[in-house]
């Protein structure tokens, strides 16, 4: 079944159709009809516009290509399963919720809350304008080509692989578990704190107290810039390419840099024997 160049506003307009191509139509006008493809299966969504909320709620094995969805269009995809999304434009809130098996590529979003409680999601060259809490609570997820600038990114994430991206964000990977970044640039303060198992590999790190309250943080040959009080309280491994600000009062572990500007070790907070640190300059 297709359908084609159709224009509604209606309530579930085209609710629990199945095996279908929804091509060129746009959801939008005054009687404002929410889940306009609510309860779909087998949906080939290719070039349409969305201007109405909860369009894509309980879809299974749905593709949704070349899309438009804006600000109006909030909550866009939830509780769905085995999602393609590729080359739209998202601009609505809370645009993805409680998915699994999601894949995103060639897409530009702004959406504050976007992708919470997510689960088996792979994202390529997406580029996320605009978010809020991005990614909250998401388990399994394979990111690369990202490009990121919100806040408060990766929080309570667990699994998650992130590669050749750009992530202009603060208070990133906070409560995180299993986390690995690779050849990657990530701007922001507060950078990783009561993270567990965090890699970051190949990375350019810039913010202020990055990397406290961590257990076992993992930095091979990175580069901190600007990043002052780094490591407090955390059991840490790092190899770091250039200067550290400063270091202070580290769990445990080892750190080397080619230069700490200096290093604070208070003894009521921390055990100097516990940390070797090293200077290769």
């Amino acid at each position: 079944m297709t359908y084609e160049n159709l224009t509604t506003d209606k309530e579930r307009a085209l609710y629990g159709i199945h095996d279908a191509v929804v091509q060129n139509c746009r959801f939008e006008g005054p009687a404002d009809g929410e889940s306009a493809l609510k309860e779909c299966r087998g949906i080939d969504v290719n070039g349409c516009f969305f201007d109405l909320r909860y369009p894509l709620w309980h879809v299974t094995d749905g593709k949704i290509q070349n899309c438009a969805m804006t600000e109006k269009c909030r909550a866009a995809l939830w509780y769905d399963r085995d999602i393609t999304i590729e080359g739209c434009r998202m601009d609505g809130i809370k645009a993805l919720r409680e998915c699994s098996n999601v894949s995103i590529r060639d897409s530009q979003i702004s959406s504050p809350e976007l992708l919470w409680k997510c689960r088996n999601v792979t994202v390529q060259n997406v580029r996320i304008v605009q978010s809020e809490y991005p990614f909250f609570e998401t388990c399994g997820a394979k990111i690369t080509g990202l490009s990121l600038k919100g806040k408060y990114s990766f929080q309570y994430c667990n699994g998650i692989e992130i590669a050749n991206s750009v992530l202009d964000t603060k208070d990133a990977f906070w409560h995180t578990k299993n986390v690995t970044v690779r050849d990657s640039t990530i701007n922001g303060e507060y950078l990783g704190w009561y993270s567990e198992n965090l890699t970051l590999i190949h990375c350019a790190i810039t913010g202020t107290q990055p990397l406290c309250y961590c257990k076992n943080l993992v930095l091979e040959d990175c580069t901190l810039t600007d990043c002052d009080l780094a490591f407090e309280r955390s059991s840490v491994t790092a190899t770091v390419h250039g200067k550290i600000d400063s270091v202070k009062n580290p769990e445990s572990g080892s750190i080397s840099a080619d230069e700490i500007g200096s290093v604070i070790m208070e003894p009521e907070f921390a055990d100097a024997s516990r940390t070797v640190i090293r200077t290769r300059g």
